[in-house]
């Protein structure tokens, strides 16, 4: 279950690849025509959010909207009650797709009116030419906004069918309340009256390598599926070093779980390139089979950053790995004796993949109920080394 099965918001808004579509469309007309064409979803999601839903006020409202998807694409470091105010017309955002997403629309300093100029100001931020951009960041960038767009409308309480917010004139900019947490769903499964079916999850303070018996453990790399230094003091170092062959003289002879990646990058012709994030990749256990692992599966979830300071990781980037990892695991279930049963993940994604780490147990102990709900017969491990992180991984702990 992916992202395409996202927690929905309420029935009346637009689906995802609508707003895409949308959001498409409107970035070559550009905002100033926004009035000559329809654009349902985008106004449909505007009224969810609270903004001017008057018959004169469609435009600026789906205008406001834009400035605060940008704003909440740009805001994962707000506290989770803070409200999000919309990008200034004379203000530019600092992560890398929210500024890409401003040049798009226009919504930083004057604005060209001019699709491609503004495509080719996209395009710099992340130092690409312009028909590369188009071909792969710009995807990413819109399907980011129309995520934001959804959260956003998910979050509006509109009041007296205007903007929701206090001054509802066109002068007062609203502030939508952005979504920090994961998505709450109220279970509809168990029977009337009854308590919902238990999950199976079992949390884990310890290092990853040092735990036994669990079929399957998730590693997080980065996306160019580079596993960390042998020495590293990762979740990818410390598997690549429990996971080493050696010989008598405790000198590593092999290196299979790097090796078999570059394998894998090699046969599917991504030497050297980016996977898209949220991809999982699998390889044997190399020498953690002593431990009874029979399988690693390693997810890309961290983004290098451009300045090469570190790596950025998202919240959808997370859910779409925990769903990845469970397709690839399901796809080999049955080909083991007993089958895969198990799997193990650490907190995809926290430090130096970029998110902070408590919201990144939270997101993935949501994403692995969303799994569970979907296919029950496996046991989860969540592990962590850091205490603070326990009662948030043991909020999933059912059973």
């Amino acid at each position: 279950m992916g992202l395409a099965h996202r927690p929905t918001a309420p029935s009346e808004l637009p689906p995802h690849h609508q707003l895409v579509a949308e959001l498409r469309a409107l970035r070559k007309a550009g905002l100033p025509r926004v009035r000559r064409t329809p654009h349902p979803g985008l106004a449909a999601a505007a009224t969810a959010a609270g903004l001017p839903t008057g018959p004169e006020e469609p435009a600026a409202g789906i205008e406001r909207l834009l400035r605060a998807a940008v704003h909440w694409l740009d805001g994962s470091a707000s506290p989770p009650d803070a409200h999000l105010a919309p990008v200034p017309p004379d203000g530019g955002p600092v992560g890398e797709l929210a500024r890409a997403a401003a040049h798009l629309f226009g919504l930083v300093g004057a604005g060209s009116q001019i699709a491609g100029e503004r495509r080719k100001a996209a395009a710099a931020v992340f130092g690409v030419t312009t028909e590369s951009f188009r071909h792969r960041q710009e995807h990413q960038v819109m399907d980011r906004l129309a995520d934001a767009v959804l959260a956003l409308a998910g979050a509006g309480t509109p009041r007296d069918g205007n903007t929701g917010m206090r001054g509802s004139s066109p002068e007062t900019p609203p502030r939508p309340v952005r979504m920090t947490g994961p998505p709450v769903h109220y279970d509809t499964t168990a029977p009337a009256g009854g308590p919902p079916a238990p999950l199976r999850i079992r949390v884990h303070l310890a290092p990853i390598e040092l735990l036994r018996d669990i079929d399957v453990l998730i590693s997080s790399e980065n996306t160019y599926l580079e596993m960390s230094k042998i020495f590293s003091d990762t979740v990818s170092g410390a598997l690549r070093r429990a996971a080493a062959v050696r010989d008598g003289t405790n000198a590593v002879v092999d290196d299979p779980l790097a090796r078999e990646l570059r394998d894998w990058l090699a046969l599917h012709n991504r030497s050297g390139l980016q996977v898209p994030p949220g991809t999982v990749v699998p390889t044997g256990p190399g020498a953690l089979a002593e431990r009874g692992v029979r399988r690693v599966l390693h997810a890309a979830v961290a983004v290098p950053r451009r300045d090469g300071n570190g790596y950025e990781a998202s919240e959808r980037t997370v859910a779409d790995a925990v769903s990845a990892a469970f397709r690839v695991a399901a796809g080999e279930r049955d080909a083991y004796d007993p089958p895969l049963s198990s799997l193990c993940f650490p907190v995809l994604g926290a430090g130096r993949g970029g998110l902070p780490s408590e919201r990144a147990a939270r997101w993935l102990r949501w994403a692995v109920e969303e799994e569970l709900r979907v296919d029950p017969r496996w046991t989860v491990h969540l592990v962590t080394r850091t205490p603070a992180l326990v009662p948030l991984l043991r909020g999933a702990d059912r059973g």
